[in-house]
């Protein structure tokens, strides 16, 4: 497989630059998720890999060589869309083969190659039908099979699973990951959805505003998000914030009453969370009262809107723990849960 480097990567359309100063190093055999909202630049950074959009500005390398001017047959890579992309009047087998036989590859390499890769994916018995006579899980693995059958220097998936149910999702994701690691490939990721993120790569860039706002394993963009964005995008519930002025030192309204980060200065944002805020049923040492606006059933859990002074905030708490709207409470925040950023710039401070 094979390294992949953008070097100050720019991105414009006319005068709208969409990718600024993109600087990025993935390596052999790395799994590597572009996370981040609709219109972020994320799928048009993967198609300036894929050769399927230009590069304004800086330098591609695909292990070790530049790609700028390279067509995207020449590249290396193999791509799986979003829409299968699949040939209607083919059958499964065909829609497979199609791009090595225009290459010129023999009939016994083909099959040499096919039989691997459709045992892999389930597709063997697939073989003699059209796409149209295919759910929308066996498409999408027609659509994988046709990029392994090319053995890619790099894989580029482009938001393959946003079209399936949530349960195709969750089986397809655990076929690309046990791919991934059978075929000791380089992956490059592109999603919206923060679960396929956490649970694919090896490492998350997460973008906004084309440029990237956080760079790390999954463990480390939730334990320590970089910025507010990154700490409101990753998490499921999204993390609580709360508002403050820093007066004397401390995070004070009337009720919270909190030592503020080392030089922090004018209004901080705090946030914990909804897992972390523990909720007591009477006053202990450091807790808030709290109110219950709203509990939500969620199965294993609750999800329990509280009003804590001026505060809103949500806390996940056992599914045992039945409360009911209006219930008095307390709750106490761990001060070793807590993220501070400055509201302003929305970096982090501690």
């Amino acid at each position: 497989m094979a390294t992949v480097e953008c070097r100050n990567i720019r991105k414009c359309y006319g005068e709208l630059e969409v990718i600024r100063d993109f600087n990025l190093s993935i390596q052999d055999h790395e799994f590597v998720v572009f996370l981040g909202p609709s219109g972020c630049g994320k799928s048009t950074l993967l198609r300036m890999v894929a050769g399927l959009e230009d590069i304004t500005g800086g330098d591609l390398l695909i292990g070790g060589a530049r790609m700028n001017d390279r067509d995207p047959g020449d590249r290396g890579i193999a791509m799986v869309f979003q829409n299968y992309a699949l040939y209607p009047h083919m059958t499964v087998r065909h829609n497979i083969t199609f791009g090595l036989e225009r290459t010129g590859v023999g009939k016994a390499e083909i099959e040499r190659r096919l039989t691997p890769v459709v045992d892999a994916l389930g597709l063997a018995i697939y073989l003699d039908r059209k796409p149209v006579e295919l759910s929308g899980g066996q498409q999408q693995r027609v659509a994988i099979a046709r990029a392994m059958i090319k053995t890619p220097e790099v894989f580029l998936f482009d938001e393959p699973l946003s079209n399936l149910d949530a349960k195709l999702r969750g089986h397809l994701r655990v076929e690309i990951a046990r791919l991934h690691k059978t075929l000791k490939s380089t992956s490059i990721y592109v999603t919206h959805d923060q679960l396929e993120a956490m649970t694919l790569a090896d490492r998350i860039v997460l973008m906004n505003q084309g440029r990237i706002e956080q760079m790390g394993t999954p463990e480390e963009i939730y334990s320590r998000p970089a910025t507010l964005f990154a700490a409101g995008f990753i998490g499921t519930p999204n993390m609580n914030f709360m508002q403050f002025e820093v007066e004397g030192g401390a995070l004070r309204d009337g009720l919270i009453h909190l030592p503020a980060p080392a030089g922090a200065q004018g209004q901080v944002t705090l946030g914990i969370r909804p897992g972390s805020v523990e909720v007591l049923p009477d006053a202990a040492e450091g807790s808030l009262p709290a109110l219950v606006e709203r509990d939500e059933f969620h199965g294993e859990t609750r999800l329990v809107s509280l009003r804590c002074g001026t505060h809103s905030l949500m806390a996940s708490v056992p599914a045992h723990m039945a409360l009911q709207e209006g219930q008095e409470l307390h709750i106490r925040l761990p001060e070793d849960k807590l993220h501070y950023f400055d509201t302003q710039t929305g970096q982090r401070l501690d």
